[in-house]
């Protein structure tokens, strides 16, 4: 049986475990959007996990949906990138960067007066967005043209290049979570009647090609992909989810990419259950599963052959060391939601390790 300790095949990159760090978002890059040393401070401690997946990072620089995230949109963003690349790789790690375009999740106040854009006129419901003057509705997104697309699908290739130059290990493309190329493939926002929208066919479009476009820089191997069918954040919901994970899971077997990430709501759901084994069956390739997991269950999932990997989120926030803690069955640390997205190391990168803890 597959441990969740054994070595895992990435293309040409070898994890030495099968604990994902997820891309977590923390708002430390501050107005600049650039990333710098605290991150790869925070980044670089948690170094031991298989593979970091580094945080939704901005490939447009009018694409602001939180204050505070990095940037991959110039030379500047890439420069500083480099630092945090730098240190994982110094303290044996391997590093992603998930590269992502908020659309109608982001606000004109956080972008220089620009307009949110989307699949669709269709503003996300029901919730609000922190902005500089307090928190705000969301806005009414406007719909791209088809001729813009070409446009959208060069900001992620020219970010890949950028990532590779910055020393990263691969890209990861954020097709999750109601951002803009979610928006494009569930059907709850998506209502063009062009190329790009109707059948998931179409509306799959956008993500196949910046895949692709993504894979001429990087090779498939060092490339994946996030999707999550059945999360309602940001206001989603898609008709059949199962035709959606079955069709991406097919073209993205069919370009025999890196891996696919399924981003559950709760793993334990069976609705979800059903998508995973959807997945298993049309991407033979490296499947990774996220969303509830912890220790215990992840062993299950990779053992059983669920999953060949699985991501972790939250406990990889309070517990740099969880590959260690995770072995040893040690305790976690507790996480100190107040500071998720506050600026400084407090709740980033001051909680302690297992040695310091069983030192003391």
């Amino acid at each position: 049986m597959t441990s969740l300790f054994s070595p895992l095949s990435l293309g040409d990159i070898t994890l030495p475990n099968r604990l994902v760090m997820a891309p977590l978002t923390r708002a430390r890059a501050g107005g600049s959007h650039l990333p710098n040393a605290l991150m790869a401070e925070y980044y670089a401690q948690r170094a031991s996990a298989g593979l970091l997946i580094a945080e939704a990072t901005m490939v447009a620089a009018d694409g602001c949906a939180f204050t505070g995230e990095p940037g991959i949109y110039d030379a500047a963003c890439a420069d500083g990138w480099r630092q945090v690349t730098g240190a994982v790789h110094a303290n044996g790690g391997r590093i992603q960067l998930q590269l992502w375009h908020p659309g109608r999740a982001a606000h004109s106040a956080l972008n220089g007066g620009s307009q949110p854009i989307s699949s669709s006129a269709k503003a996300i419901r029901g919730d609000t967005i922190h902005t500089p003057n307090g928190a705000e509705p969301y806005q009414l997104p406007r719909p791209l043209a088809t001729a813009e697309l070409a446009g959208i699908v060069e900001l992620f290739a020219a970010a890949a290049e950028r990532a590779k130059a910055a020393g990263f290990d691969g890209v990861q493309i954020h097709g999750a979570h109601g951002y803009l190329i979610d928006q494009f493939l569930r059907d709850g926002v998506n209502d063009r009647d062009d190329a790009y929208g109707g059948g998931i066919e179409n509306r799959a479009r956008l993500l196949l090609q910046v895949v692709d476009a993504a894979m001429a820089v990087w090779g498939p191997a060092r490339v994946s992909v996030r999707i999550s069918p059945l999360v309602g954040f940001n206001d989603m919901v898609d008709s059949d989810p199962s035709a959606l994970v079955a069709y991406v899971a097919q073209e993205l077997s069919r370009r025999q990419l890196g891996f696919l990430e399924l981003r559950h709501a709760d793993q334990q759901l069976p609705a979800e259950q059903s998508l995973a084994k959807l997945a298993r069956q049309h991407f033979p390739g490296v499947l990774m599963l996220n969303g509830g997991f912890d220790p215990a269950s992840a062993a299950a999932a990779v053992s059983s052959g669920r999953a060949d990997a699985i991501a972790f989120g939250r406990a990889f926030l309070a517990n740099p060391d969880l590959v260690e803690r995770s072995a040893h069955g040690a305790e976690l640390n507790a996480i100190d939601t107040s500071t998720l997205y506050t600026p400084g190391p407090k709740g980033y990168t001051d909680y302690p390790r297992l040695d310091a803890t069983i030192s003391a």
